[in-house]
Parts: C-alpha cells; sequence; structure tokens
C-alpha cells in the first residue's frame, strides 16, 4: 500500500469515528437545572435578599433574589435565574441588547445549557413591553394623588387592547429565541419544559376605605377594579396566544394572588403576597445617586418573598402535571396550586 493510501485510510476511519452516533444507551451525567428568564416578576423584584452586583452596582438593578420563584421550585438540582428587573421582550430574545450592563438572556441560556442538564426553562415577559406596566402603575397613583382629575381607567381602557396587540409578536419572537438558544445548546425540543407564565394583579378593589392610600396602597379603588378584574386577565389571555403558537405550556398566574394583594381588605400584612409602594432608602447604599428616582422605589408593587415561595410551588406542581395548561389558585390549605383552566 503507497503512503498516500496509508493516509487516507487513516483518515477516512477517524472520519468514521466522528460520525459515530453517541449510543441510545449514554447517560447524560450532568446536574440538572432549572433556568428562569424575563423580568421584574421572574427576577424577585421585591422579594428582597438580591444577589450581590444586582443592586445598583455600576448600574445593574436586575435585583434578581435568592428568595425568586425558580428558587422556589424543586425541579433540578439546581436553580439558575438569568431574569433582570425592567426587562422587555428583547432582552430576553437572542438580538445584541443590553439592559442594565447585561445583555440577551437567550444567549447567556446556551452556555447554562451546555453547563447543566435543563429539564424545565420558565419565561416571564411582556408587561414591560408595550403594556408598560411599571409606568402604567405610575400613572394610576398619580391620579389617585388629584381628586380633582379622572382616574386613570379611563384613558387606559381605550389603550388596552392596541398595547396587548402590539406586545403579542414581541413576545413571541423571545420565546422562539429562547427555543433556538436551546437547540444551539443541543437539546430537542421534547427534551425540556418550555413554560411561559402570566402576571398576577398587585392590588385589588378590595382595600381598606380610604386608608388604602396611606398604607402604601394609592390607588383608586375603580382603577384597581379594572386592573384586577379586566387589565390584568385580558393580558394573560394574550400570553396565553403567545403559549399556543410557539408550543410552550401555559401558567396562568393572573388570579395567583387573589384575596392577598396588596392592602388587601380584612387580611393582616404578614398575610400579603404582593409588596405595597415600599421606598427603599438602602438602594442608595449600593446604587448610589443613581438609585433617586425610580429605583428607590422600585421593589413596589411585585410579589413578596411569600409570594414567589408560593409561585414557586405552583411551578412545581403545574411541570410536574405535564399538563399543556393551568391556573394558579389559593388552595382550602392555604396555599397555591395549579389547577386545570376554566
Amino acid at each position: 500500500m503507497t503512503w498516500s493510501r496509508v493516509v487516507g485510510a487513516v483518515v477516512l476511519a477517524a472520519a468514521s469515528v466522528v460520525a459515530l452516533p453517541v449510543s441510545a444507551g449514554a447517560v447524560d451525567t450532568r446536574p440538572t437545572a432549572v433556568v428562569s428568564l424575563g423580568d421584574s416578576a421572574m427576577s424577585g423584584e421585591g422579594a428582597g435578599a438580591y444577589e450581590p452586583g444586582t443592586e445598583g452596582e455600576n448600574g445593574n438593578w436586575c435585583h434578581r433574589s435568592t428568595r425568586a420563584m425558580v428558587h422556589r421550585t424543586r425541579l433540578a438540582d439546581h436553580t439558575v435565574n438569568l431574569a433582570c428587573s425592567g426587562a422587555d421582550s428583547a432582552h430576553v430574545s437572542l438580538a445584541g441588547t443590553t439592559h442594565y450592563t447585561e445583555g440577551s438572556q437567550a444567549r447567556r441560556l446556551v452556555d447554562v445549557g451546555r453547563r447543566y442538564r435543563v429539564t424545565t426553562v420558565l419565561v416571564q415577559v411582556g408587561a414591560n413591553d408595550d403594556p408598560r406596566f411599571a409606568d402604567t402603575m405610575v400613572d394610576c397613583v398619580a391620579a389617585w394623588a388629584n381628586p380633582f382629575g379622572p382616574g386613570c381607567r379611563s384613558a387606559l381602557a381605550e389603550e388596552w387592547p392596541a398595547r396587548l396587540a402590539a406586545m403579542a409578536p414581541k413576545v413571541e419572537r423571545a420565546v422562539r429565541d429562547v427555543r433556538s438558544a436551546m437547540t444551539r445548546a443541543g437539546y430537542a425540543d421534547s427534551a425540556y419544559a418550555l413554560v411561559l407564565t402570566s402576571y398576577a394583579s398587585p392590588v385589588t378593589e378590595e382595600m381598606d376605605g380610604l386608608l388604602h392610600g396611606p398604607q402604601g396602597c394609592p390607588i383608586r379603588l375603580a382603577d384597581a377594579a379594572y386592573g384586577r378584574t379586566v387589565a390584568v386577565p385580558q393580558l394573560s389571555e394574550a400570553l396565553r396566544g403567545v403559549a399556543v403558537r410557539t408550543g410552550a405550556r401555559f401558567l396562568d398566574l393572573s388570579r395567583a394572588t387573589e384575596g392577598r394583594e396588596a392592602c388587601a381588605e380584612g387580611l393582616d400584612p404578614d398575610g400579603e403576597w404582593q409588596r405595597r409602594l415600599t421606598v427603599d432608602p438602602h438602594a442608595l447604599v449600593h446604587g448610589g445617586l443613581d438609585a433617586i428616582g425610580l429605583h428607590l422605589a422600585q421593589q413596589s408593587f411585585h410579589p413578596n418573598a411569600a409570594g414567589h415561595e408560593q409561585l414557586g410551588r405552583c411551578v412545581t406542581e403545574f411541570v410536574w402535571s405535564g399538563a399543556s395548561a393551568a391556573r394558579c389558585l389559593e388552595g382550602s390549605d392555604g396555599g397555591l396550586h395549579a389547577v386545570a383552566p376554566a
């Protein structure tokens, strides 16, 4: 045999070895993980105990809490939180965006997916797109402070359907990018659970008369009623449509804190699952002068630590159930449970 034939034979042999598929019986020994992506509701805003480096240091206000719902699940060996307060769909997607010093969450998901055997991916995003949920809450507080002007619901009711219609394709793009990120990391769609969640209403019209404002819920009762019974359910329905179109499982959180919203009538504050209007001077310690303004009240009207614990419990039940959709509702035992959609 000539030297060229020997070399050719070796190359072909090596190529055949490389091309051999992994044995069907091969065991993936990587530790399992559940990963969360999204905005403040997923990052753990309002739950406190934020990870160092996300409390305003060097401009990073992601407020990722060690008590966030993903860390309260029991779905894997490890929990990884990529969510960031204030993020919108573009920040979750594969786009080359930067938010609070951090890049694309989906791009970072690729690295996480290679390091761990990811079994579940949780996504909660959309409120900071066209719905502008935080700005809307500010508008409603301003309306409460002006007794001679109209409430916030009149203008919001006219704009809300169009806002949701504009939001939906952006969230859909982000969810598809999350799928693409997992594909890049080597996963088939069937190898993990992809869950899209909606949002819970932070306030309710069932508050104590005129006292709810000074108590930390400066929202007109009629405005709170519109938000809880119309705006939040419609947002949830728009996100459910995204889940259907992208093949994601859907967890409806629109009634998850019902009866335990901030300032709910007859409820001890310790029993609430949503944080009231909160001004936190401690933000100045890590964020310096950058904290002055919105960041001082950044934690307001988000699920608190108790709320995140209950949400994590419901997420766990939902993923274990294998159902394509469910709602989180409080059960007779006082805990939050995943139940079949209505």
